[in-house]
């Protein structure tokens, strides 16, 4: 038994010298050391350089196209900048709904601007939410490309104007707006009540309806009516704001002079009052005659006084049925606050104003004064028709 412990303890001895080495003491702090982590292996040299010609050949694109937009992009912001090829002042028309790119052809084909694509590009930078509005505009000699896209973008478009005096009956208003070179489409064939149209002169840009200007008119009128309506003076003769239209028409077309229209709205007031007959030519001129106007070479006959239409306040009693002509704010101002006088006549001076009476006789000394006054132009006229016919044979 002791010899084969020994041989025993001798061969594992021997198969752990061979397999291990000689067994080498460790102390207490060695032996709780985590041991070496192996390295990984080495990639070869041949990967290593394809992933750095790739990285290499990647950075030198993203450096290539970096470069060439930025160039793109200071080519582009300077042709932008540069003044135009525009050699004079020149007008401009974006039509409505245009979009950027016909708005940019048209620039281009318009010699406006150079190249098309640059504006179109630069200009949607700078538009960012905002658009081009609709309008004819004044572009001037040499303006850069911002300039343009600045000029279209604030909408300060040419305006143009119709003005319309006072004292037009609507039929001559149709007649101006429908002669107006620059204004579009076409009015209602119906014409809307006499005296609605309010007499202004009226800005619009190129491409306005005319419906849309007579639309202004009209309401312009009833809103200025309405206001002076409702600070009228008490106890006026007229009930309505039709009437106050009426009486307003007619002293319009009595006198041109601002300074008169109260005090020849008080004649008609005083008369209204007294149940007299209004007595106004321009009434018999627009029974007769109606929107379209007396004829300048046309006088009033005895005939046409004594002639039977509505209009005619020398027949009828009070107002006519409807007004006579647009009034003006002046002319209805003067009827709504007309001044306080007794007068019940006038009659012209000869000097562009009125002669004024309270009564019949000093408006019969009013009217010789005034047939004088004439006589003596006329003769004085054809004095100098002479002279002057012998001046030209000379």
């Amino acid at each position: 038994m002791s010899d084969n412990n020994d041989s025993s303890d001798m061969s594992f001895g021997r198969g752990d010298s061979a397999n291990k080495g000689p067994i080498i003491p460790k102390s207490a702090n060695e032996v709780l050391r985590p041991e070496q982590v192996p390295h990984p292996p080495r990639r070869s040299r041949k990967a290593r350089s394809q992933l750095i010609i790739f990285l290499n050949f990647l950075m030198t694109v993203v450096v290539l196209v970096t470069v060439a937009a930025a160039g793109i992009f200071y080519y582009a912001l300077d042709t932008y900048e540069r003044p135009g090829p525009l050699e004079t002042n020149t007008n401009f028309i974006v039509r409505s709904g245009a979009g950027l790119n016909e708005i940019a052809a048209s620039l281009e084909r318009n010699n406006v601007i150079s190249d098309s694509r640059v504006f179109r590009g630069m200009s949607r930078i700078y538009l960012q939410d905002e658009v081009l509005k609709a309008g004819e505009y004044e572009i001037r000699a040499n303006a850069s490309m911002h300039d343009v896209l600045e000029l279209l973008k604030s909408g300060k478009s040419i305006l143009y104007s119709v003005s319309v005096p006072e004292g037009l009956t609507v039929k001559q208003v149709f007649q101006r707006l429908s002669d107006d070179p620059v204004l579009e489409g076409d009015l209602p064939a119906e014409l809307p009540a006499e005296g609605s149209l309010m007499p202004d002169t009226y800005k619009f840009s190129r491409g306005t309806k005319r419906a849309d200007i007579l639309q202004q008119m009209l309401g312009a009128q009833k809103a200025l009516v309405t206001q002076i309506w409702e600070r009228r003076d008490d106890g006026l003769p007229i009930a309505t704001e039709a009437e106050l239209m009426t009486l307003a028409s007619i002293v319009e077309k009595e006198t041109g002079r601002a300074d008169e229209r109260p005090r020849v709205a008080s004649v008609f007031i005083n008369r209204l009052e007294k149940n007299m007959r209004l007595q106004s030519d321009p009434t018999i001129i627009y029974g007769i005659f109606g929107g379209d106007g007396k004829p300048a070479d046309r006088s009033i006959l005895q005939s046409d006084i004594e002639k039977q239409t509505p209009y005619n306040t020398y027949v009828i009693r009070g107002l006519p049925p409807t007004p006579i002509a647009n009034p003006g704010r002046a002319a209805l101002e003067a009827v709504a606050n007309p001044s306080r006088t007794k007068d019940l006549y006038f009659v012209a001076d000869g000097t562009g104003g009125h002669a004024f009476a309270e009564t019949l006789d000093d408006h019969n000394a009013n009217v010789r004064r005034w047939r004088k006054l004439e006589a003596e132009k006329a003769a004085e006229a054809a004095k100098e028709a002479p002279d002057a016919g012998q001046t030209t044979n000379q």
